[in-house]
């Protein structure tokens, strides 16, 4: 009840539509005649993180760090070794093939590669329409109806729906897979590199394609790239990764415009500037070597046999992701604001 003339409270904040908790996946090594274990390939270890109904999580981060590991962890097409992922309250961490039928309508993914993710022998048609048959759904007004309302809001054109794959660009193709990954209306969408694949001139359609569905639809994001760039136009939350690991987790534009991390520091130096004057006064940050094989990560911070801060504190203590601004979390010894690591706050 509001009482006249006093502010009424604030809303509370909505409970997180995904939430996951210390996820972990090693994939293990095996060798000689018996396939014995010989070490494991640490692609995830470790993640904690939500996502909120009708928001954009960003995830990003160099080749190999286990974003898109993470993707399908979540969505339940590989099995955690370990951690617990909630979605909607719910546990679904270890829910086999029959507990994730009913659960396939409300998670969806949006695959990296349109060539391979479409089946070359099978028509548009059928490839959007396919949702349906495997959930047992029939929508009103029939399949082939709901399949060409699809390839509409998609920016296709509905007569198309007896074409085949190979007769469609690759941005044409990605469409096609956004489809069939709305064809249920999915609450929560993973977008594996939806854009890496294609064209630049065609990236940013399929960018503002995804911003308008959003919009449109209420989806819930998660998206996980490498272009930085292409990250902060249609993020609200950006997770920064590094080996298997979240490195820097914070909101868009303090991510942005004032970075903790130095891993984060350096991805956003690479950005390309179009502006000569600009680029001119912007610091670029080189890093030495590769990254560090999973099979054997560094022990400490993963990131200090790269990083130009590192001390001997990094090479022996792992730092704890904790919260260093409201909203600005970060795992890192000498965070960019100066501070060390013993002046922090609570743990996210």
């Amino acid at each position: 009840m509001t009482i006249p003339g006093q502010p009424s409270a604030s809303p509370e904040p909505a409970a997180p539509l995904l939430k996951v908790e210390g996820l972990v996946k090693h994939f293990p090594i095996t060798k000689g005649l018996l396939r014995r274990q010989s070490g494991a390939v640490q692609a995830v270890d470790g993640l904690t993180f939500d996502v909120r109904p009708g928001e954009t999580l960003g995830v990003v981060g160099e080749s190999g760090c286990g974003k898109s590991t993470m993707g399908r962890l979540i969505t339940r097409l590989l099995e955690p070794t370990a951690g617990r992922i909630e979605f909607e309250g719910r546990d679904i961490t270890h829910l086999g093939v029959a507990g994730m039928r009913p659960m396939r309508r409300d998670v969806q993914m949006i695959f990296q590669d349109p060539y391979s993710s479409l089946n070359p022998r099978h028509t548009v048609g059928t490839i959007v329409g396919a949702p349906f048959r495997l959930q047992g759904i029939t929508p009103e007004g029939g399949v082939k109806k709901e399949v060409q309302r699809l390839l509409g809001l998609v920016g296709l054109n509905p007569e198309h729906y007896n074409r085949y794959p190979h007769e469609f660009s690759g941005g044409q193709r990605q469409r096609i897979g956004i489809a069939r990954a709305l064809a249920l209306k999915p609450k929560l969408v993973v977008a594996d590199e939806p854009v890496s694949a294609l064209d630049v001139s065609i990236q940013a359609q399929v960018v503002n394609l995804l911003d308008d569905l959003q919009e449109e639809l209420g989806l819930t994001y998660v998206i996980i790239a490498h272009d930085l760039s292409v990250i902060r136009h249609v993020s609200d939350r950006i997770a920064v990764m590094y080996l298997g690991k979240i490195v820097e987790l914070a909101d868009r534009s303090p991510l942005y415009t004032a970075p903790l991390h130095p891993y984060t520091r350096a991805l956003l130096s690479a950005v390309p500037v179009p502006d000569p004057a600009r680029r001119a006064r912007r610091e670029r940050i080189l890093l030495k070597g590769d990254v560090p094989s999973p099979i054997s990560p560094p022990s400490g911070c993963r990131f200090h046999t790269r990083c130009w801060k590192a001390t001997e504190v990094c090479a022996r203590e792992e730092p704890p992701l904790l919260t260093l601004r409201p909203g600005h979390a970060v795992a890192c010894h000498h965070p960019e604001d100066g501070s060390d690591s013993g002046a922090r706050g609570a743990v996210t």
